[in-house]
C-alpha cells in the first residue's frame, strides 16, 4: 500500500521501509472509507401480484347473487320483505334475465315453435277432415328436416340483432310495470323508496325467471316443452305485482285500495305485453317472409 506520510509503495509491513511511518493506521482509516463508501441498496420487499379489481368484484357479485337467487326461491317471501336497497343490483339483474332470457329462448326454439303451431292448425276439425293421413306424414317428415337443419345461416337471423334488440324492448316494458307498480302502491299509502321497491320485485321476480332459465336450457336441448315454461315465466308476472304491493304496509287507511292497484297494473301489464307481442311477431313475419323467399330453402324440399 502507498504510505500517506511519503508515498512510498510498501508491499506489506507494520511501517514505511522509506520513512518509517506505521501503515496499520493507514490501513485501518481505508477500511473505514470503504465501508462508509459501500452501502448496500435496500432490496424491495417480494409484492405478491394481485388479482384484477374488476375480476375481483365480479367474482363478489356473481356469489352474492347466485346466495340470493337460491334462496329467493327457496323462501321467495321472506327474502323479498328483506330485500333493501342493498339486493337493488341483485334485482337488477335478475330483472335483465328475465328480459334477455325469452327472445334467447326464441331465437333457439323458434324452429320447434312454428312445428308446434302447424300441429296444432292440423288438429283443426276444419283442417283435419279435410287431410289425409299420408299428408300428417308428410308434414313429420318435413319436421324432423327443419329440426336438423340449421335454417338460421341460411336466412341469415341475426343473433345480435334478435336478441338484444328484443331484450332492450321487453326490459323497457318491465321497467314500465315496475314504475306503474310503484306509482300504485304510492297512491295506496305505502311509504317506501323506489331502490326498495325494485329489490322486492325483483326478488318476487326470481320464481318466474327461474322458470325462463328452465325453458331456455330445454330450448337448448330442442325439447319441445320448453314453450309451457315460457309460457309460465310471462304469466307469473301477474303474480309479481300483487304479491309485491301486498307485501308493504300502508301508512295511512285512505289510500288508494290495493285490489284496485293492482287491477290498474293489470291493464298497464296488459297494454306492455301486447306491444311486445307485436314486437315478436314482427320479428315472425319478417323470418316467415325470409323462408319463402330463400332459394336454399326451397331446395331442401
Amino acid at each position: 500500500m502507498n504510505c500517506s506520510n511519503c508515498g512510498h509503495f510498501n508491499d506489506g509491513g507494520k511501517f514505511c521501509v522509506k520513512c518509517g511511518h506505521k501503515l496499520q493506521e493507514e490501513a485501518a482509516v481505508s477500511q473505514a472509507a470503504a465501508a462508509s463508501e459501500y452501502q448496500p441498496q435496500p432490496q424491495p420487499a417480494y409484492a405478491p401480484q394481485q388479482p384484477n379489481q374488476r375480476v375481483r368484484q365480479a367474482k363478489k357479485v356473481s356469489k352474492s347473487f347466485f346466495s340470493y337467487f337460491a334462496e329467493g326461491i327457496k323462501n321467495p317471501t321472506a327474502t323479498a320483505q328483506a330485500a333493501g336497497e342493498s339486493q337493488f343490483v341483485n334485482a337488477l339483474i335478475t330483472v335483465i334475465l328475465y328480459a334477455l332470457s325469452i327472445p334467447i329462448m326464441l331465437y333457439v326454439g323458434w324452429k320447434l315453435l312454428l312445428i308446434q303451431f302447424v300441429r296444432s292448425m292440423f288438429k283443426l276439425p276444419i283442417i283435419s277432415e279435410e287431410l289425409a293421413p299420408s299428408d300428417m306424414e308428410d308434414f313429420n317428415t318435413g319436421a324432423d328436416l327443419i329440426k336438423a337443419t340449421d335454417i338460421n345461416s341460411i336466412i341469415h337471423f341475426n343473433f345480435t340483432d334478435f336478441v338484444f334488440k328484443q331484450g332492450i324492448f321487453i326490459f323497457i316494458g318491465l321497467a314500465i310495470i315496475i314504475g306503474a307498480t310503484y306509482v300504485a302502491a304510492k297512491f295506496g299509502k305505502v311509504d317506501v323508496s323506489f331502490k326498495e321497491f325494485f329489490s322486492r320485485f325483483g326478488t318476487f321476480l326470481i320464481i318466474p325467471t327461474a322458470l325462463l332459465l328452465i325453458g331456455l336450457v330445454l330450448a337448448f336441448l330442442h325439447v319441445e316443452y320448453f314453450s309451457y315454461f315460457m309460457n309460465f315465466g310471462l304469466l307469473s308476472i301477474f303474480f309479481v305485482v300483487p304479491f309485491t304491493i301486498a307485501s308493504f304496509k300502508q301508512s295511512g287507511t285512505n289510500g288508494l285500495d290495493r285490489i284496485y292497484s293492482t287491477l290498474i297494473v293489470y291493464v298497464v301489464i296488459t297494454i306492455v305485453l301486447t306491444f311486445i307481442a307485436n314486437g315478436l311477431g314482427e320479428e315472425a313475419k319478417t323470418i316467415i317472409t325470409r323462408m319463402g323467399n330463400s332459394s336454399e330453402l326451397n331446395d331442401l324440399f
